[in-house]
């Protein structure tokens, strides 16, 4: 049964990045567009935003990026990277998002994949310093001029940026100041040419995600698909000029990105930025900002509502949000509708690869559908449950994969034409990997995953690029990752070891091995030493069967956790 949600439906707009910026600036030229509570309290109306984007756009091309030019971003919720999103699109870079917990394997493999020319960088987050790490990938950095990189190891890499206090730019890097300095080597009219130029359905946008299969892939995003995808998310929750957006989320993710920049700049809503998640930041900007909104993933909102200050918080004109990410437990949302006073949170389903929204509850649903379902297709986006087997479409209430067609389906991976094929068929449909249901009046529930994703806090995680890694520790002769139930994350990983019996090595160590060679979150929960894999007769891994052994391993409060 394929379900094309029409009620209420709008137009799908044929309009680029930067139009909409300046048309936005028009309408609302002094209402807020981004706002910095802590840290400067740095404030922006949507006027100026729309000039330092135009003088970013121009900065950049004298700088020698040129329209269609890869510019990867490695930061936090730092102002620049909203500037640099639009400032780039308004000349026709597409901007590359690098995940904050990224280290040396993972960035390389990311600038290099991705061919991008430009690295826009902050000094470093938490205990990973990103200059140390481009110093080590790029020796030859130190010693160059700015915007004249040559590098064995990223060839294409020319120009590295730093987000940071002028008298602090490491050798070689260009300061994000310089930017607007060297802004006057481009006329007005020689951008605007360029911005003139631009099509709808040019990609603005790749993000990384490992997807269900091999390593991460660079999904190609338009104009089209993010703004639009942008505009009928906002929708749902009623967005206006009056609203103001509490972002906390990353904004290297797709949910930062569209379910709340461009849900907020496609309707005039301000954005009250958080740098990096903090609960009490979080719970301050709300109260500073009267933030009529939030987004997180469930793990946000318990952190919230488990702080010791949470009563000191009136959250005096909030309504609406989105919590989504991952299953979002029934208890956590309704204390989120009571407590904080939310009573129109909506949650989200979909992937990076459908830009990434294609269904979503309403304001007008009932608590127990917001809680219960991820809510109906949006406009303009089709949906159905088949069975994986036979591609047939299932009846209601019946099982199957979710799969989806419509202007939001990505325009491909990057340098990947097979795992495309593979990921949308000959009639468009983007086969999604879940498994859910759809009930008569459209609304789908998500009961699970084809494939071995881990889900951990809203984080996709493929298990071959840990075990990838692992494979690198001289005592493992061989390696399974899978996903195990866990309370507070909703799935943690497992790895399943077979040691090479020639060097002794314990839990903890490969533990922290992954923990220092790779982003915080892929490092492994449990671990657990085997002698063989369980195997089929001809020969594959059965890893449903370490699935089972591992929810037996780790015992029934995780277990408990899971189904809840």
């Amino acid at each position: 049964m394929i379900v094309d949600y029409k009620e209420g439906r709008t137009e799908l707009q044929r309009v680029t990045f930067g139009d909409l910026v300046d048309t936005q600036a028009a309408k609302y030229p002094d209402n807020d567009c981004m706002v910095y509570p802590h840290d400067g309290k740095e404030r922006y109306t949507y006027a100026q935003f729309a000039e330092k984007t135009s003088e970013i756009a121009r900065g950049f091309m004298s700088m020698g990026i040129k329209k269609g030019d890869k510019v990867a971003i490695w930061a936090t919720n730092v102002p620049e990277w909203q500037l640099t999103m639009y400032g780039a699109a308004k000349m026709g870079g597409i901007l590359v998002t690098v995940n904050t917990a990224y280290k040396l394997f993972e960035l390389e493999y990311l600038v290099r994949q991705s061919d991008s020319s430009t690295l826009i960088l902050i000094d470093g987050y938490r205990d990973v310093s990103y200059v140390d790490i481009i110093n080590e990938l790029c020796p030859e950095l130190k010693d160059s001029e700015p915007g004249k990189l040559q590098s064995k190891t990223l060839p294409l890499l020319k120009t590295v940026i730093f987000v940071g206090p002028r008298e602090k730019t490491p050798a070689g890097m260009y300061n994000f100041e310089d930017v607007y300095d060297m802004a006057s080597g481009t006329s007005e009219v020689e951008q605007q040419a360029v911005q003139n130029s631009l099509d709808p359905d040019d990609i603005i946008n790749m993000q990384y995600t490992s997807g269900t299969t091999g390593f991460p892939k660079g999904v190609q995003l338009s104009h089209y698909n993010i703004m639009n995808n942008g505009k009928f998310i906002g929708d749902c929750m009623q967005f206006t000029e009056n609203d103001r957006l509490c972002i906390t989320v990353p904004l290297f993710h797709c949910f930062g990105i569209v379910l709340a920049s461009m849900a907020s700049m496609s309707h005039g809503t301000a954005m009250v930025m958080v740098r990096e998640f903090h609960p009490l930041r979080v719970m301050e900007a709300i109260d500073m900002e009267n933030c009529t909104a939030v987004h997180g993933v469930p793990t946000m909102f318990i952190a919230m509502l488990g702080h010791e200050d949470f009563s000191k918080f009136k959250f005096a004109h909030m309504r609406t949000g989105i919590m989504a990410g991952s299953l979002c437990p029934i208890n956590v949302m309704k204390r989120v509708v009571e407590e904080m006073h939310m009573r129109h949170i909506t949650s989200v389903f979909g992937q990076t690869e459908c830009s990434p929204g294609m269904t979503q509850t309403t304001t007008d649903d009932s608590l127990e559908l917001r809680v219960s379902t991820v809510g109906r297709m949006l406009p303009h986006c089709e949906g159905k449950i088949i069975d994986p087997d036979t591609g047939l479409d299932c009846p209601y209430d019946v099982p199957g994969e979710i799969v989806t067609r419509g202007y939001h389906v990505m325009c491909g991976y990057y340098k990947m034409p097979e795992a495309t094929t593979q990921a949308i068929d000959k009639e468009g449909w983007l086969h999604t990997g879940d498994i859910g249901t759809m009930d008569e009046k459209g609304y789908f529930r998500v009961t699970g995953r084809l494939k071995d994703m881990i889900i951990r806090g809203g984080e996709n995680i493929y298990p071959r690029e840990i075990e990838e890694f692992l494979y690198t520790h001289p005592a493992v002769s061989d390696v399974q990752v899978v996903g195990v139930p866990d309370k507070k994350y909703g799935e943690e990983i497992m790895a399943f070891v077979i040691l090479n019996g020639e060097q002794n090595v314990t839990e903890q160590e490969l533990i922290e091995f992954v923990r220092d060679g790779m982003s915080r979150y892929k490092k492994p929960r449990h671990v657990k030493f085997i002698d063989a894999f369980p195997m089929t007769a001809s020969g594959k891994i059965q890893k449903f069967k370490l699935r089972e052994m591992g929810r037996d391993e780790i015992g029934e409060q995780y277990e408990d956790g899971y189904k809840a």
